[in-house]
């Protein structure tokens, strides 16, 4: 399995449904993992979706510039993501950076944010 491939598919399935239906992002956390948000950590598949859908927006579209991706010797993978982030009626866009640590569950073989 290419990592790169791998990590691609991931962020284009997690980015669309990020602009599209943010509480379907819950089944790819689970309650070990964490999301850090401007300095704020917050745990678990629940408090990190409820934190999602809580943002101060309704509508945005993410323009994806780079994917960056590396092995762990866990089994794992690191993948950086840049880009674009539009705003519903905003003219300009934000550009914003995001790092996954992907972990394979042996139950479903699907990679979920750890």
């Amino acid at each position: 399995m290419d990592p790169d491939a791998v990590a691609k598919a991931f962020v284009e399935h997690y980015y669309s449904t990020f602009d599209a239906n943010r509480a379907g992002l819950a089944n790819l956390y689970q309650e070990g993992s964490m999301l850090t948000f401007e300095g704020q950590k917050i745990q678990g598949s629940q408090s990190i979706v409820a934190k999602l859908t809580s943002l101060p927006f309704q509508q945005c579209k993410h323009n994806i510039t780079t994917v960056d991706c590396q092995p762990s010797g866990s089994g794992g993978m690191l993948v950086f993501v840049s880009g674009n982030l539009q705003l519903a009626g905003e003219q300009h866009a934000l550009k914003f950076s995001q790092v996954f640590f992907l972990l394979a569950q042996p139950s479903t073989a699907n990679l979920m944010c750890h």
